[in-house]
């Protein structure tokens, strides 16, 4: 399912009412697969609904890629930019609306189409390697070259994922959330 298809688009709006905050395990996990304190204090300056979907999408990757930490980190990291964009669920269900149909808005809601941008500006600057920045710049896009295909297309199956994956447990080596 296509990250803007309209089923997607629902599932999502459901998903945002009823993200609840990531559990002890769950930080842990995600603590042991951000590199540096930057990437730490990126994931975690997010609201709890990308919270939760990053980990979503990093544990659809994991279970299926679990040598790949680029990936996982890709899609723990790829919405960062919207907290830029302070929106409750339904300015960012106007925003996607307005992607789905064309349109451009101006204030917070371009902000928020324009997350994948920032995001991937402040990945950079975090030292984040090419795969999650390019990944988070162009995930509402097409496909930059320095992508491969087959990770692309592991991506967004991860982006379009719902809520119901399960991460391993959690290794001794976490860094943990401020």
């Amino acid at each position: 399912m296509s990250t803007d298809s309209w089923p997607h688009l629902v599932a999502r709006f459901r998903d945002v009412l009823s993200a609840r905050p990531l559990d002890h395990c769950e930080r842990a996990w995600v603590g042991a697969r951000l590199r540096n304190p930057a990437e730490v204090r990126l994931f975690w300056a997010q609201p709890v609904p990308d919270q939760r979907h990053g980990y979503t999408a990093a544990a659809f990757v994991a279970a299926r890629y679990p040598r790949r930490p680029d990936l996982i980190r890709a899609a723990l990291l790829h919405d960062i930019g919207k907290r830029h964009a302070p929106l409750g669920v339904v300015g960012r269900s106007v925003g996607s609306l307005a992607r789905k149909l064309g349109l451009r808005l101006g204030g917070r809601i371009a902000l928020y189409l324009d997350h994948g941008v920032v995001g991937a500006a402040e990945l950079e600057a975090a030292g984040a390697e090419p795969l999650v920045v390019d990944y988070t710049r162009h995930h509402h896009g097409r496909r930059p070259v320095t992508v491969p295909v087959d990770d692309w297309s592991e991506l967004n199956r991860a982006d379009a994922a719902r809520p119901k994956a399960v991460a391993p447990d959690p290794p001794s080596n976490t860094i943990t959330p401020p």
